[in-house]
């Protein structure tokens, strides 16, 4: 089914008739800080065009004054050609602007038909609820996407990428002329992130145009038209994506190269044990049979694709998957991993992958996050040592090179970079002795990303801790482990020596078992 196309709130002029979108030197600042800086930033209708720049360099900014969440304070904002001073949330989605965050702005509880037919049961200002016509506005939402969704299942049942396609699917229903979204690719596999392009592109054909919002170099230029890059909310490079490579992104996004640069493990000079192993680890419905050594000093990736059973490893590892077989080894010792707080006493750490549901308390200080873990050990008759507890965060603040101002802050407001670093840094003084990584850097630009490649190097080499990195960024693990363990429908089927392979390669072995 064709998407219909909303018409224009007044003529444009014949020149910039292919302009949708026209931003002119945008300024926004907040309690005196410049937040954008003279933006200009034109959208043109049925282009793909690429913001690029690293968390904090203003993009979030950038969207909320296109939806109308903020008003600039200086330049002009212009659609189809009229100056719209005043714009707001609601006549930025009348004159056909649809903002896809990264949270998607879901209700988990409520089935995907009832996500896609609550804006129009309100908007109708309907008082009962008829069940074949919820039924039926889904469908047809749905169909208009041409993919396939249980309209029936709630929403927190679904994957990451499933949950995305409903929001797609809601933002599709009130047919756009622009659809922005916001690092679309944080959670998925490449598979899915495939997946999201050819929806992406079957979009495009059908004249709305698409402004994707990311930090991922490799996708800007696969799936992009055009690029603008924002460095400390000022544009610093616009122009066809045939212009750019990945260097020259990071260089305009950093304003410096980063080099990359391989993790070489040395091996103890005397032979000591595995400091984390696993031996015939079985976790019925999940993994079967699971054997893996991983001495001081190493980081081991492990990659498969999703539902190969490589998250359930890292929950059973520990403790949160309590109904396993085989035996977890660390330091020679066997320990049975029932519940988290055995882990944690063994020196087991795990950084999860949604580090905003999982890992940290949005609304607490950094401070508390990162005591999180140890207030027992700062804590006599149940009273905190106040006095070390802020020496203990203020040092964990400037080690890993949190950006803040001070602990007091809440750790929502930090980028999704320096988010990361506090859960690290949580874990750190733990003591801990394997640090398991569920997609350490996913959500974080490209400056940062490097930054904490560097932070999780310097552990390895300096205080022997063990790391099981798991990611879909092969790359990223090419760079930083010494070796990668493939796992496929719960069993390992192959370890790779880094030192031996490419990144092509590794792709070529995880796209086989497709």
């Amino acid at each position: 089914m064709p998407f219909p196309t909303a018409s224009p709130a007044s003529p444009a002029p014949a020149a910039a008739a292919d302009v949708f979108l026209d931003l002119r030197n945008v300024e926004k600042r907040f309690s005196g800080v410049r937040a954008l800086d003279d933006v200009s930033l034109t959208i043109r209708s049925g282009e793909i065009h690429c913001l690029a720049g690293e968390n904090g360099s203003g993009k979030s900014t950038l969207i909320k004054i296109m939806s109308g969440v903020y008003r600039p304070d200086g330049g002009s904002i212009l659609i189809n050609g009229r100056n719209l001073p005043h714009l707001t949330p609601i006549e930025a989605i009348r004159q056909g602007v649809q903002v896809i965050y990264q949270d998607f702005s879901l209700f988990g509880n409520l089935t995907v038909a009832e996500n896609l037919a609550l804006n129009t049961e309100l908007q109708a200002k309907r008082r009962l609820v008829s069940w074949g016509r919820v039924r039926s506005i889904a469908d047809e939402a749905i169909e208009r996407l041409g993919v396939d969704i249980d309209p029936t299942r709630e929403v927190d049942d679904l994957s990451t990428a499933g949950r995305q396609l409903v929001a797609i699917a809601r933002a599709l229903m009130s047919d756009p002329r622009l659809l922005i979204m916001d690092e679309p690719t944080t959670a998925l596999t490449r598979k899915e992130v495939e997946t999201l392009f050819r929806i992406v592109r079957d979009i495009q054909a059908r004249g709305i145009a698409v402004l994707f919002v990311s930090h991922k170099m490799r996708e800007m230029l696969e799936i992009s038209e055009r690029i603008s890059v924002i460095r400390n909310g000022r544009k610093v490079a616009e122009g066809p994506t045939s212009e750019f490579d990945e260097p020259k992104i990071i260089r305009h996004m950093t304003g410096h190269d980063i080099a990359s640069q391989s993790y070489v493990w040395t091996p103890p000079a005397e032979e000591v044990p595995p400091r984390l192993e696993i031996r015939n680890l079985t976790l019925p419905g999940a993994y079967e049979d699971l054997s893996l050594a991983i001495k001081p000093g190493e980081i081991v990736g492990l990659s498969g694709l999703l539902g190969s059973g490589r998250t359930e490893v890292a929950n059973t590892l520990f403790g949160l998957e309590p109904g396993y077989t085989g035996s977890v080894l660390v330091d020679g010792k066997e320990v049975r991993l029932d519940r988290v707080s055995t882990a944690i006493d063994a020196g087991i750490a795990y950084v999860p992958e949604d580090r905003l549901t999982e890992g940290l308390f949005l609304t607490q200080s950094i401070d508390r996050n990162i005591l999180a873990t140890i207030y027992d050990r700062i804590a006599a008759w149940s009273v905190v040592d106040r006095t070390k507890a802020a020496e203990l965060a203020a040092g964990s603040i400037r080690s890993l090179q949190i950006a803040t101002p001070t602990g007091e802050k809440p750790v929502g407001q930090l980028s999704g970079g320096n988010q990361q670093r506090v859960v690290l840094a949580r874990w750190l003084l733990t003591d801990a002795r394997v640090l398991i990584l569920n997609g350490p850097t996913v959500g974080v630009d490209v400056g940062s990303k490097a930054e904490i490649h560097r932070i999780i190097r310097d552990l390895a080499v300096k205080t022997g801790v063990s790391v099981l990195m798991i990611s879909d960024d092969i790359l990223e693990l090419v760079q930083n482990c010494n070796r990668i363990v493939v796992i496929h429908r719960g069993r390992f089927v192959d370890t790779i020596e880094t030192a031996e392979t490419s990144e092509h390669a590794i792709s070529d072995i995880l796209t086989s078992f497709r």
